[in-house]
């Protein structure tokens, strides 16, 4: 499971391979992939309604840690928008019973349409 405790910063780029057939039986009726975004062996997938987290485990990486994390337990989020010489991108998460969760994006990512979703979500309730 990821260390939320220590406010686990994710160094991500846009996954030109999305897996998204592994996390596709989690997924309920009705919601949608915004963004798949990888390190090198974990990956996380942006939806319409959560973040899910997933870490592979073992030498041969059949096994896999997932976090879903639901918009509707953010209750702050922040996001920084990558510069001329600053190319990163940065979106912070604080969710309630969890804390800080920080995601930083290398390179080109959508995070303005994932910070969207995250403010569609969290302001209908």
């Amino acid at each position: 499971m990821i260390d939320f405790q220590n406010a686990s910063l994710f160094k991500l780029r846009k996954d030109s391979r999305p897996k998204l057939d592994h996390i596709a039986p989690l997924l309920i009726p009705g919601e949608e992939v915004l963004g798949s975004y990888t390190t090198v062996r974990d990956y996380v997938v942006f939806t319409n309604k959560r973040v899910i987290a997933v870490n592979v485990q073992g030498m041969t990486g059949k096994k896999k840690d997932y976090t879903s994390m639901p918009y509707s337990k953010i209750i702050v989020y922040s996001i920084e928008t990558s510069g001329v010489l600053d190319m990163d991108s940065e979106l912070e998460l604080y969710f309630s019973g969890v804390g800080k969760v920080t995601f930083e994006f290398m390179g080109s990512s959508d995070i303005v349409a994932i910070g969207q979703a995250i403010s569609t979500y969290v302001l209908d309730k």
